[in-house]
């Protein structure tokens, strides 16, 4: 049982969750997910129009690193390595749409015994939505072949959750679409050139309001003397990785609010009231250090 209180002005909120049954957990996240987004959340009916969006997994599972402590319910992120673009993010693994490929492994998820054909809403949305359960399979299979490609997730070993509502990114014009999933079994992994390490982030302390700060950043354009302001008025979080701290925010940190909010109800501290964290980013931010 984990136990949340903040104050925002004269109140006092206090919030309980269980996260220490894994099954109810699950139920619970399909559950929110299939009442508050999917009835919503709709694709484009064909693959030309999803030309440049990305597809992304949700990643939950159990932090299997030891240090005396007993596993618990986590938020698996890559961190992004300096040779590719906006180096030392936090984000969840994924990429861009394979319009061939993914369609075919998508449907493979749907056979027996595989991940698509266990998740309950499958075979209602299949009947109901034909078109957009096709798009909802391929993306899915998008997220899980940039899963193993990243850092080596077994795909069959990820239960699907659902969907997650989509987001836009504001610096590269994309749409995001995230998608939710546990891993179950496997205990390591192996980041490839785009990942700098694999991060861990407890649930309960994604519901501690403690941990969000206000993130300001600045960014410097080489070639003129002109520098561009730029705030996000958004909560981010601020993670504690043993030595270092480690900023999520956004477009993934409005993914990871979005859920918080639609599963366990949880809306951090309003902005004003944050400590302010601020950062310095250039042209390398853009492009990552390609030498």
């Amino acid at each position: 049982m984990i136990g949340c209180c903040f104050d925002e002005g004269k109140n006092r909120y206090c919030m309980k969750f269980k996260l220490t049954h894994t099954s109810k957990l699950i139920e619970k996240i399909q559950s929110a997910i299939a009442r508050n987004v999917l009835p919503h959340q709709l694709y484009p009916e064909n693959w030309q129009e999803l030309a440049g969006a990305s597809a992304v997994l949700f990643l939950l599972g159990y932090n299997h690193c030891g240090n005396g402590r007993a596993p618990e319910p986590c938020l698996i992120l890559n961190k992004r390595s300096d040779k590719v673009r906006q180096p030392g993010d936090l984000c969840c693994p994924g990429g861009g749409i394979m319009p061939t490929l993914d369609p075919l492994l998508g449907n493979a998820l749907t056979l027996p015994g595989f991940p698509m054909a266990k998740w309950p809403p499958w075979k209602a949305l299949q009947t109901e939505k034909p078109a957009q359960a096709r798009i909802l399979r391929s993306l899915f299979s998008t997220s899980l072949r940039e899963g193993f490609e990243e850092m080596r997730l077994i795909p069959l070993d990820v239960q699907f959750l659902g969907p997650l509502p989509s987001q836009e990114l504001v610096l590269f014009k994309r749409m995001i679409y995230p998608m939710a999933g546990w891993v179950k079994h496997q205990k390591r992994f192996y980041p490839n050139w785009e990942v700098d390490k694999i991060i861990y982030i407890p649930v309960k302390k994604l519901l501690d309001p403690d941990n969000y700060v206000r993130y300001q950043y600045r960014f410097t354009f080489p070639g003129t003397d002109q520098v561009v302001h730029q705030t996000y008025d958004s909560p981010c979080f601020l993670h504690q990785n043993q030595h270092e701290q480690e900023v999520l925010w956004g477009a993934t940190g409005r993914i990871v609010l979005k859920f918080l909010k639609l599963v366990f109800d949880f809306t951090p501290p309003a902005v004003p009231t944050l400590p302010l964290v601020k950062a310095d980013m250039d042209e390398t931010y853009m492009g990552g250090n390609q030498a």
